[in-house]
């Protein structure tokens, strides 16, 4: 891990990021790029590559016909992978070298992020574009540890915490829930700086931290029978 100790923690340098995939492991396809600071919004999609698998397709409501992209039944427009990425870029920059956050993005989202950038070579463009990211599921759990909680997927701490339900699995819709959620939390910042990663070269983008986290289960797969019971599973 590579810590950044020189993180500007101003409300407006914060960007919140999710993304939707074809499915679970680290070389599936993005199909959605969703950002929000403030404000400010950036929401793109990608037709994949990969075929969707049939368990994120169900909970995300992403299909592709006939080269076409559609979300719950309704067709999308859609960008190249390198256009959604440059695009996303810029995003970071016109807010200045922002801190990057987003719920499970050391296990998930950084490393889906991180070979699409390199797949585009714009890997160097984006690690200048930002000041460093944090994972708030790790902080959330530092932040909650007194309350006891058996789950830490955003869409129960949102519920917890702001007493709201949102269209989970849209990106949007989670980055803004994450963005109200983080205001809810007020984090210290001492404990936003003991969480600040950078996403590194290329040799370290697949294990960003990982050996610091308990595996997590993306949303959209079907419940363990024991998840009542366990600690919850991770957001993608």
């Amino acid at each position: 891990m590579q810590t950044n100790d020189k993180v500007v923690y101003l409300a407006e340098s914060l960007v919140f990021f999710d993304l939707e995939t074809t499915g679970l492991g680290q070389n599936c396809d993005i199909i959605q790029l969703a950002a929000v600071s403030g404000g400010h919004t950036l929401n793109l999609y990608v037709i994949p590559r990969s075929q969707i698998q049939h368990s994120a397709a169900k909970v995300t409501g992403f299909r592709v016909r006939k080269q076409r992209l559609y979300h719950n039944h309704q067709p999308v427009l859609t960008n190249s992978l390198r256009e959604v990425l440059v695009s996303f870029i810029v995003f970071l920059q016109m807010l200045g070298r922002p801190l990057l956050l987003g719920h499970n993005i050391c296990r998930f989202d950084c490393p889906v992020l991180s070979r699409a950038l390199d797949e585009v070579d714009l890997r160097c463009e984006f690690i200048s574009a930002v000041s460093g990211c944090v994972d708030t599921l790790p902080l959330a759990r530092e932040a909650l540890k007194e309350r006891g909680l058996r789950s830490f997927r955003q869409e129960k701490l949102v519920q917890e915490l702001l007493g709201i339900s949102y269209k989970a699995h849209d990106a949007l819709e989670d980055v803004r829930a994450l963005q109200a959620l983080y205001n809810a939390l007020q984090p210290s910042p001492e404990l936003l700086r003991r969480n600040v990663f950078t996403m590194g070269n290329k040799a370290e983008k697949a294990t960003i931290l990982t050996s610091h986290l308990p595996t997590q289960r993306p949303d959209w797969l079907p419940p363990k029978q024991d998840e009542s019971s366990a600690e919850g599973a991770g957001d993608v």
